[in-house]
């Protein structure tokens, strides 16, 4: 539940609702953009691009309806909430209007407009909708002069398929006009159902505002033993834990699930309250300067931050010891049989994002589990899970989840980490040692590059491909320091998926093997 010094940041005008005034449907003439291509995780751009150039959301919302054959549109639900940044609410009225004017039945919102990626998912999944829209630029800074995103997901929970976000941007750059209901108005502030009469409609368009947690809450409640995570947070012997949301949508669902359910203290989360602009900073768990500064205090045995819709985690050890997304996932696979679920489900395989270190590929050899190398995208491993091939995998971008849902999902990471710390009593630094002495130890490096001009960025990475692809700079070797790293494998990452042979070409990819023959052993 949100607090009261929240509501006026995430409330509509409310109107009153009945069938007496049935609200008109409107065509308007528009003009198309040429940069409304999907990526990844949707379109993402400043806010000022969204309110400055003229039907700008209107457009890529009308084409995402448009992608969707009419037949199936008709009389659908899709499901709608976001991470509460800035233009969310201007969003939402309008993706209402549009939903109606298109010909949905049934839009499903989280209460305020809130609702998490994972959650979303979730909702997708449990209501059988024909897909949802998550409002969110996910770890990228929010307010006035930040970033707005929309992405599409489909029936699965997950992120739509490339065809599908191919076809979204075709329709973008010739759309001529679009539907919309602008009399429409709804009440985000109450849970329940909400029913307005169409011009030239026989049925009513509906929405229905949702619990923004219980959904997802009752999800997890059929995943982990509550009891026992209980125990281990509220019991005689309780460790102590530390949660930043980072003013994200996090927050409603760890104080629902950690303080309100398990028993966490008030005072274990931090940064709880949505904001419009996260407090001023990019709600990123790389920046969780507060968190960082509370883990090296010891006074925590367990710490844990999300980014701003949720779906990705950071997990840190007693006096700020750092768990590597890589170790994450691959420490969760090795003792994947402490969570309930895969008690009852068995592993069916293990994935990890090209970016990813091997350390879950060695998890997977020693268990003998299927291990399955993707592109960058939750997509790929949706794919692999509606195919009955994939229960656990994670990107080293902060992103780990089961297929329990077809999204990333940082409150389900830090309840798979709990659930071993459960099990084992053990501190998070001893099991990271534990792990790296069964298995080695996989280093790897990331270089993030914010606000580059595109031009340079083409040109650094047109320099790196005929770098990577010369026959020479295989085996060669570079020194750092008192260390000899040497070239192992370079290419320029293609995939082909096992379950519909779609090609995914060109990301750039570089392994190297350090040379330890006069060096100590690193474990």
């Amino acid at each position: 539940m949100f607090c009261s010094c929240i509501l006026p940041l995430l409330t509509l005008s409310v109107v009153s609702l009945g069938n007496c005034c049935p609200k008109i449907v409107l065509t308007v003439a528009t003009a198309p953009y040429p940069d409304q291509r999907p990526g990844t995780s949707g379109l993402r751009k400043r806010v000022q691009v969204f309110q400055t150039r003229p039907h700008y959301l209107h457009n890529f919302i009308q084409s995402v309806f448009s992608s969707i054959d009419l037949r199936d549109r008709q009389g659908s639900t899709v499901v709608l909430g976001g991470d509460g940044r800035y233009f969310n609410r201007t969003a939402i009225e309008v993706i209402v209007q549009m939903a109606a004017a298109n010909g949905v039945g049934r839009v499903i919102i989280g209460h305020y407009g809130i609702l998490s990626t994972p959650a979303l998912s979730c909702v997708i999944r449990k209501y059988k909708a024909i897909g949802g829209i998550i409002l969110t630029a996910s770890h990228n800074p929010g307010g006035p002069e930040g970033y707005f995103g929309m992405k599409f997901n489909v029936a699965n929970g997950g992120p739509a398929k490339e065809a599908i976000t191919n076809k979204i941007f075709q329709i973008s750059r010739t759309i001529e006009e679009f539907a919309i209901c602008p009399g429409l108005r709804v009440d985000l502030m109450t849970v329940g159902k909400q029913s307005f009469d169409l011009e030239n409609k026989f049925k009513p368009f509906k929405v229905e505002i949702v619990d923004s947690v219980e959904s997802y809450a009752n999800l997890l409640r059929n995943i982990f033993d509550f009891a026992s995570l209980k125990e281990l947070l509220f019991g005689d012997n309780h460790i102590k834990i530390r949660v930043d949301c980072m003013h994200g949508v996090a927050g409603p669902y760890v104080k629902r699930i950690l303080c309100e359910e398990l028993g966490c203290p008030a005072n274990s989360v931090i940064n709880c309250i949505p904001l419009e602009d996260f407090g001023g900073q990019p709600p990123n768990p790389t920046y969780a300067a507060d968190l960082a500064e509370d883990m090296r205090s010891g006074q925590w045995d367990f710490g844990a931050a999300f980014d701003g819709d949720g779906d990705r985690n950071m997990i840190l050890g007693k006096s700020g010891f750092f768990v590597s997304p890589s170790d994450s996932v691959a420490v969760i696979a090795d003792n994947i049989f402490c969570i309930p679920y895969f008690q009852q489900t068995g592993v069916r395989g293990f994935a990890r994002s090209m970016p990813t270190s091997a350390a879950l590929d060695r998890v997977a050899k020693a268990t003998k589990i299927e291990l399955y190398e993707t592109p960058t995208g939750w997509k790929f491993f949706g794919n692999l899970m509606d195919a009955g091939c994939l229960s656990l995998c994670g990107e080293e971008s902060f992103g780990t989840g089961g297929d329990h849902i077809r999204e990333k999902d940082g409150l389900w990471a830090v309840l798979a980490w709990l659930s071993i710390l459960a099990a084992r009593r053990q501190s998070v630094e001893d099991i990271l040692k534990d792990h790296w002495l069964k298995y080695g130890r996989n280093y790897y490096t990331r270089y993030d590059y914010e606000n580059v001009d595109i031009d340079t960025a083409c040109e650094m990475m047109e320099d790196l491909e005929m770098l990577i692809t010369d026959k020479s700079f295989v085996r060669q070797r570079f020194a750092v320091e008192d260390k000899i790293f040497q070239v192992e494998k370079a290419d320029n990452f293609e995939y082909t998926d096992p379950v519909d042979s779609t090609i995914s070409r060109n990301q750039v990819n570089a392994d190297f093997l350090v040379d330890l023959s006069n060096q100590p052993e690193i474990i």
